[in-house]
């Protein structure tokens, strides 16, 4: 069994978004202690440290983590980079709809950490409700056998904060695949709404959105679910970019058809490739919790933007022992503010989302990657 006494601590903290919580030197010491244990035990990443002018005994000192080279989120599309604890760990996938899945394994301290984090922001926002039993409409993948995708296990993961009366699925399993069943979750609102249980609607923006389209179409008339149900969306609009529309816009109509109001309706940004839960405040910014630093990155040079510059969305957390993912860039393009300016009362920092960079810059970072860290 490893030994992580740091990095545990870190992702234990109880308030989620408490800075003056942290005790001092907390973060540093367990990101250290998370670089370290990737030097002494995951092959080619020392080497990868060196190649960026970073020696592994210089970690104890550091407190800019900027500092610390980012592997690619798209490179673990084309390898599976794992450490010992990786081995026979769950693996977990993409969607994948360029037809590239990213590959991670999470051995248990790894997902263990990463579902505290959920579990503590849910109890923040108080949707921690293990006295009030709800209906759930999953807007994800219906379970299969083999079903390894990281979205439909989150979906399932965040049942169980509230006890379930019945869950209905959007995406159908067919037996060789699956199948988006519209009209089905329509009747599954319709039912719902004549219930005095709360729903809970998880899943992809992209098919609430023609959910609700549809509803308007055929003149299904406004529903109103009852008092205290919840609609907490992620995975993006996939494929269905091109038709994707500002989150507001979309609350309004949630709020319209379906009787929630804007404040219960919620996005969550997360990866597989990176675990730490981002998800939205009351304003609808997604506020970094204590478990994570983010910067904010140019495209053109890597370097780190200021507040209020866009640029590639960086993760820094030490959450995760399996792989060496403990500093990340993404492929969106995002914005970072300081926590006051959102106005919500957290002091965390927030970031706004711009949507996908170009492919260039993303393919380049990734053969850089796959170059410097595959070496051991």
């Amino acid at each position: 069994m490893i030994q992580l006494p740091h990095t545990d601590a870190l992702c234990a903290l109880a308030q989620p978004y408490d800075l003056d919580a942290v005790p001092p030197g907390l973060f540093d010491r367990a990101m250290a202690e998370i670089s370290l244990f990737h030097c002494h035990h995951t092959p080619g990443y020392e080497h990868w440290l060196k190649r960026h002018d970073l020696d592994a005994q210089a970690l104890d000192q550091l407190d800019d983590w900027s500092c610390l080279p980012p592997i690619y989120a798209n490179f673990f599309k084309q390898q599976l980079l794992i450490s010992p604890t990786g081995e026979g760990a769950l693996e977990l996938t993409s969607s994948g709809t360029s037809g590239q899945k990213s590959r991670m394994r999470y051995d248990t301290r790894s997902m263990a950490a990463a579902q505290g984090m959920v579990t503590r922001i849910f109890q923040h926002y108080g949707w921690d409700t293990p006295d009030t039993p709800c209906n759930y409409l999953l807007l994800s993948y219906e379970p299969e056998a083999d079903n390894r995708l990281g979205t439909s296990y989150t979906d399932q993961f965040l049942c169980r904060y509230a006890p379930i009366n019945q869950v209905v699925y959007g995406l159908r399993s067919t037996g060789n695949g699956h199948e988006f069943d519209l009209f089905g979750v329509i009747r599954a609102l319709q039912t719902f709404a004549e219930q005095p249980l709360p729903t809970r609607i998880f899943g992809f923006p992209a098919l609430l959105w023609q959910v609700l389209q549809r509803m308007e179409a055929t003149g299904v008339a406004p529903l109103t679910l009852p008092a205290g149900s919840l609609v907490f969306l992620g995975g993006g609009w996939k494929n269905q970019a091109a038709q994707e529309i500002p989150r507001a816009r979309l609350y309004k109509r949630i709020e319209q058809q379906l009787g929630i109001e804007t404040a219960r309706c919620r996005d969550g940004y997360g990866a597989v490739e990176h675990a730490v839960p981002y998800i939205e405040c009351a304003r609808h910014h997604f506020h970094v919790p204590v478990y994570a630093k983010v910067f904010v990155r140019n495209p053109a040079d890597f370097s780190v933007q200021p507040y209020g510059q866009s640029g590639l969305l960086t993760f820094v957390s030490p959450y995760i022992s399996s792989s060496p993912a403990h500093a990340v860039v993404m492929s969106d393009l995002a914005t970072l503010y300081p926590g006051e300016q959102c106005g919500c009362g957290l002091s965390s920092d927030w970031f706004q989302l711009h949507g996908r960079a170009g492919t260039r810059p993303g393919r380049s970072c990734a053969m850089a990657a796959g170059e410097l860290i595959g070496r051991a």
